[in-house]
């Protein structure tokens, strides 16, 4: 296994899942440069940063490209996308990763460091429910110093809104059928593609195991994260950007 663990293209499997990940989210990049703006303005250029439901990574490779100062502290409990993440990233003094359960009322203690610049996170807590991200919104305000930035971004419709939300999701699933046609992958069968590679395949038994095929959580409005992080002890919460279906909330300790 390790001798095929060494010739696994790690790469290709960060560059599949971002292709899957963009069929969903069109605009993920330009979320992806805000956060990082926001990062800069808010941590400067060698932040400590804790990549929260950290996935494969995404994150933290966009914020070491951009600041090669920066270090990063990956957690998640997803045992196939860690596999790709610690692959990606093997060798790398600058990162490190963290099998936790973000359930778990303990999980900060598998933390290698107390304190953060920053905590970063992009598509992943709606897999939690509203009363469990309330939690955790609580558990990461320790996490940060004073002036410490944490940014959110996720899906968080607007309820108020439903002929909008209904028109660009038509829009938007139009846009998806057309990438699909032309051979982009969907969730499923990303899942499928590495169910069958050698290295990833038992990893990815297990996630399914944990997980199930998909989210029970749910999605509030960009409001609601604000007002629940302000609960949480931040100081200051809003939103720093939007698309028609998607927000970003920063808050800052």
């Amino acid at each position: 296994m390790a001798e095929a663990e060494a010739t696994t293209d790690w790469q290709a499997w960060q560059d599949s899942w971002d292709r899957q990940q963009e069929w969903y989210m069109p605009d993920r990049e330009e979320r992806f440069r805000v956060m990082l703006d926001m990062l800069e303005a808010l941590a400067g250029p060698t932040p400590r940063v804790l990549d929260l439901a950290c996935g494969t990574g995404s994150i933290t490779d966009r914020v070491l490209k951009r600041f090669p100062g920066a270090a990063s502290t990956g957690v998640d409990l997803d045992p196939a996308l860690l596999t790709i993440a610690r692959g990606h990233f093997a060798g790398d003094s600058r990162v490190s990763f963290v099998t936790a359960d973000l359930k778990d009322p303990q999980w900060t203690a598998a933390l290698p460091h107390g304190r953060y610049d920053a905590v970063l996170t992009a598509t992943a807590l709606h897999w939690l429910h509203s009363p469990q991200l309330a939690v955790l919104y609580r558990q990461l305000a320790p996490l940060l110093p004073e002036g410490g930035v944490f940014m959110n971004a996720d899906h968080m419709p607007d309820p108020s809104t439903p002929r909008i939300n209904a028109a660009e999701r038509a829009h938007r699933h139009a846009g998806m059928d057309r990438a699909k046609a032309a051979g982009v992958p969907d969730w499923a069968e990303w899942w499928a593609l590495a169910a069958a590679d050698p290295v990833l395949a038992e990893p990815v038994r297990r996630r399914f195991e944990i997980y199930g095929e998909h989210a029970d959580g749910d999605t509030p409005d960009a409001a609601w994260h604000a007002r629940a992080l302000r609960e949480a002890g931040f100081a200051e919460a809003r939103t720093v950007w939007c698309s028609p279906s998607d927000a970003m909330v920063l808050a800052l300790k």
